[in-house]
């Protein structure tokens, strides 16, 4: 009896090792192939986008690069010169020079009207600075006539006066030099720096003062 019942458990074993396995069911090779190509078109779509955007934002930068090239040529007078003696097309290395010399040469100029500008604002202050002496020695010198005094002709006045301006023009004629205008502009203001001084233009006054006043003989 055992043994019949180890038998049957041999046979019933032996079917189930010989009954097929049941596997999980999986998709259809449709829908496989179907993802498979939404993926590849996304991928191909996102790579065509970034090249497009790519293109154009190189272009956008060759404009404004070609833009500013363009407005150096119409700024910069050498490089219109040549442009209108010669048809053929500067070069970006040669506007890019020709650029450069002109800011140089613009920094320079400014330079030289800043430093021109400063001379002739010392010269205007030295102006007035003896404007304002003058103007006080003529105050100082100024005498008005007591009662009772007699006047003095006006022949003297113009004597003073010719007496004074000899006197300059001796010193006048000795310090300027007249070979061109630059020197001579040069010359005049050294002359009035050193001859025009209120002290000196005090001594002066008085020498020719005292000069007319030997030639004048008062009428009793």
């Amino acid at each position: 009896m055992r043994r019949k019942s180890s038998s049957s458990s041999a046979v019933n074993g032996d079917q189930n090792v010989g009954e097929p396995l049941q596997s999980p069911p999986i998709k259809s090779s449709g829908s496989v192939i179907s993802d498979d190509g939404d993926d590849s078109e996304s991928c191909v779509t996102y790579k065509d986008r970034r090249r497009e955007a790519h293109t154009h934002a190189e272009q956008r930068r060759r404009d404004a690069i070609k833009k500013g090239y363009d407005a150096l040529v119409d700024i910069v007078p050498t490089c219109q010169q040549s442009e209108s003696v010669s048809s053929t097309k500067l070069s970006k290395a040669t506007v890019l020079q020709r650029s450069i010399d002109y800011v140089q040469f613009l920094v320079q100029h400014k330079k030289k009207q800043e430093e021109d500008l400063e001379k002739k604002r010392k010269e205007v202050m030295a102006l007035k600075i003896m404007l304002a002496n003058y103007e006080h020695i003529v105050k100082a010198t100024q005498n008005t006539p007591t009662a009772g005094e007699s006047e003095i002709p006006e022949e003297i006045k113009f004597r003073v006066f010719q007496q004074f301006m000899d006197n300059l023009f001796l010193s006048f004629n000795s310090s300027i030099s007249v070979n061109n205008f630059a020197e001579l502009s040069a010359c005049v203001f050294n002359w009035l720096e050193e001859y025009c001084k209120p002290q000196v233009l005090k001594e002066v006054m008085h020498a020719s003062a005292h000069h007319a006043s030997m030639d004048y003989r008062p009428q009793n």
